[in-house]
């Protein structure tokens, strides 16, 4: 799709609130605010970030045309030395990020901006929005490709999608969550991603008989050959008809790189089994059986528990949509006030719901790596902390203290995790392609045990504060607790 101006993708209170800093003392104070979300998505142990490079666009174009401003104009609750500032308005912060492709767990920051709070503000809703929603996606799809135990699965949800972005920007983050290719043409020509596809049940029906139907798919494309086998009946039909064109092709002398079957219905587990013996038999051991139909990781799971035969793998409905968890619950909050002197004033939001407390400060993300190069912890320091191998490093978990773990020097190795993509205004980061994500994705997703993926009570994998973090976050809490005070 077109680069195009998103200003107007936001929330009328993040202008309103704009206004409001506008007409005030504190228009060009400079905060932070950090994106993070609560709880993982899909009941998983882990997330993958995705969407950066779509939020990076729209910080690069992020401006306000003169129809905006007659816009604005027009709801009558814009003062017009606020629209004339608008007129000049450009994005002059510094933002930091965790890269797309990256796991990614609860309460860590995966996105940080450090800008005047007007400009922090007014970037809330779309940066949400975007994060969110590839996030979610490219986190689905990497546990229907666990699920799927090495086998290709291929996104096939445009139909199925909540409009043309959705589509083409989810199956973009299915992209880099592990899929080996989608049918989205479009996604395809933006991204540089492998598209695939065969044919319908629609294109059997409309010839006299399947056979026929299949020959001249055959004819059209011998060196990708799959064909639908279940439009009429998937064993006594389908299948022979299937084999009997293989052989017209191997007597021709044709060797397709990519030729086999596909399901669309029916118990897929039985079906499998009984046409890879018929192919089998047939001499057609290297045949593809592919299979789709309203497919999911649990689905796949039990397909593969049951000893299906299914090389190949097309999810849509449920991809696409993510359509068991429908969203991902980032939120954006404030961490930290610059104060004239330069520093960080931090900044907590109280909640009666403890896991809504925030975390204070300007933070990073260190990475633990245990002996065996698996993520052992993620550890959330102040910005000024640095922590270093050849040192004993201390995690302890936040919410029960008491539990701590030292690691000694060689038990260990530390990563940080966020880079920094904008500085003072000007992109400082270019972006992977789809595919280099995709393999970052699966090289990060490999550092996780096996207990984190697995799809039922994974093993959660630790974020801890750093031990000054921690006093901080204490100490705010302590002098805002005033007898008498509530928070919400």
């Amino acid at each position: 799709m077109d680069r195009q101006n998103l200003t107007l993708l936001t929330d009328l209170y993040e202008l309103t609130m704009m206004q409001g800093y506008f007409k005030n003392e504190n228009a060009n104070q400079t905060v932070i605010f950090d994106m993070f979300y609560r709880t993982n998505p899909l009941e998983s142990g882990y997330a993958v970030m995705a969407g950066l490079e779509q939020m990076i666009e729209y910080i690069k174009e992020l401006r306000f045309e003169k129809e905006d401003i007659d816009y604005l104009r027009s709801l009558r609750i814009f003062r017009e030395d606020f629209l004339e500032y608008l007129k000049t308005f450009r994005f002059t912060g510094t933002i930091y990020s965790i890269p797309e492709g990256e796991v990614i767990f609860p309460r860590e920051p995966i996105v940080k901006v450090i800008a005047p709070i007007m400009q922090a503000q007014l970037i809330e809703t779309a940066i949400l929005n975007i994060i969110n929603h590839q996030s979610l996606i490219a986190t689905k799809t990497s546990r229907v490709c666990f699920a799927a135990r090495g086998d290709g699965v291929m996104e096939f949800g445009l139909r199925r999608a909540q409009g043309p972005d959705a589509g083409t920007y989810g199956a973009r983050a299915a992209m880099i969550g592990g899929c080996i290719g989608t049918s989205n043409v479009l996604c395809g020509q933006l991204f540089d991603v492998p598209v695939k596809g065969t044919n319908a049940h629609s294109w059997v029906m409309s010839f006299p008989d399947e056979l026929t139907a299949f020959r001249k798919y055959a004819e059209i494309y011998p060196d990708a050959c799959l064909l639908i086998a279940d439009t009429y009946d998937s064993l006594k039909s389908g299948v022979p008809n299937a084999i009997k064109v293989f052989q017209e092709l191997k007597e021709k002398g044709i060797h397709p790189k990519l030729y086999g079957i596909r399901f669309d219905s029916g118990d897929l587990a039985y079906l499998s089994k009984k046409a890879r013996k018929m192919l089998d038999d047939a001499g057609f051991t290297d045949a593809v059986i592919s299979a789709s139909n309203d497919l999911d990781e649990f689905l796949i799971d039990s397909l593969k528990a049951q000893g299906a035969k299914i090389t190949s793998w097309g999810v849509g409905t449920n991809l696409i949509t993510s359509k068991d968890w429908p969203a991902f619950g980032g939120v954006y909050k404030l961490a930290a006030i610059r104060s004239k002197d330069g520093s960080f004033i931090p900044k907590i939001k109280l909640s009666e719901n403890s896991e809504k407390i925030t975390n204070p400060g300007n933070k990073k993300i260190y990475r633990v790596y245990d002996a065996e190069g698996k993520v052992k912890a993620d550890l959330i320091c102040l910005e000024e902390e640095t922590f270093k191998e050849d040192e004993e490093l201390l995690l302890f978990d936040p919410s029960e203290p008491w539990k701590k773990t030292y690691l000694k020097p060689g038990e260990f190795t530390l990563r940080e995790i966020m880079i920094k993509v904008f500085d003072e205004g000007k992109c400082v980061y270019e972006s992977p392609t789809v595919m280099e994500m995709r393999e970052f994705c699966k090289k990060e997703l490999d550092t996780l045990w096996e207990e984190t993926r697995r799809l039922v009570n994974p093993h959660n994998v630790h974020v801890d504060l750093s031990k000054k973090l921690y006093d901080m976050k204490i100490n705010l809490l302590n002098e805002m607790s005033v007898e008498g005070k509530t928070f919400s």
